[in-house]
């Protein structure tokens, strides 16, 4: 028996986004039914579900579902998690990678329901501000800690592929709570760790 990969799909959205696309097909003046574009709509209806599911993941409960006891209070850093979303103004992709530190007040999270968390947030119609700020909040009212810090850097493809077309931007955004906000060390710390090649 080899590996298996199933993805799910309500059949009732994925049909009536496909018959959208089939229209935008013809109004961008395409034939939807030339061999190339036949399955292009149910395709696409299918990659729109994936791209937006954070819509029906709850954080919270990503986080809660690995909560521990630990007297642990130093810093605690993912960073260089691969983030992908897409604009909410042009429905574009932005991509980058996002840096998320927290030091714990009495519990910790396992160190994969961090970037899981990342990846609820990006997978919906965003901007990469709020985005920043979402997943800040959502760590610090779930797990309590004495502080929180984000910072995205990320690339828009809305800025790279049309209006500006500046190929070479980078945004970068960063929200911080707690010690991270309050204390000018701790805060460098988390920025030099960020920019510090560890491994």
């Amino acid at each position: 028996m080899g590996y298996k990969k199933e993805e799910f799909f309500d059949p009732k959205i994925t049909k009536e986004l496909e018959d959208h696309y089939y229209d935008i097909l013809k109004k961008i003046g395409e034939n939807p039914e030339r061999e190339g574009l036949l399955k292009t709509p149910h395709r696409v209806a299918k990659s729109l579900q994936f791209l937006t599911q954070g819509y029906s993941i709850d954080p919270v409960a990503i986080l809660e579902s690995a909560m521990f006891k630990e007297e642990y209070q130093q810093m605690v850093l993912v960073k260089d998690i691969e983030v992908y979303s897409m604009c909410e103004h042009h429905m574009l992709p932005f991509y980058g990678k996002a840096h998320v530190a927290y030091i714990p007040n009495g519990y910790i999270t396992g160190l994969s329901k961090i970037p899981r968390v990342v990846d609820v947030f990006a997978r919906r119609l965003q901007v990469q501000e709020r985005m920043t700020v979402q997943i800040r909040d959502c760590i610090q009212d779930t797990l309590h800690p004495l502080g929180v810090a984000v910072v995205i850097e990320a690339s828009h493809m809305c800025m790279q592929i049309r209006g500006v077309q500046k190929q070479n931007s980078v945004t970068t955004t960063s929200a911080f709570t707690g010690a991270f906000l309050n204390n000018a060390k701790t805060r460098e710390e988390f920025m030099r760790l960020i920019g510090a090649n560890l491994h």
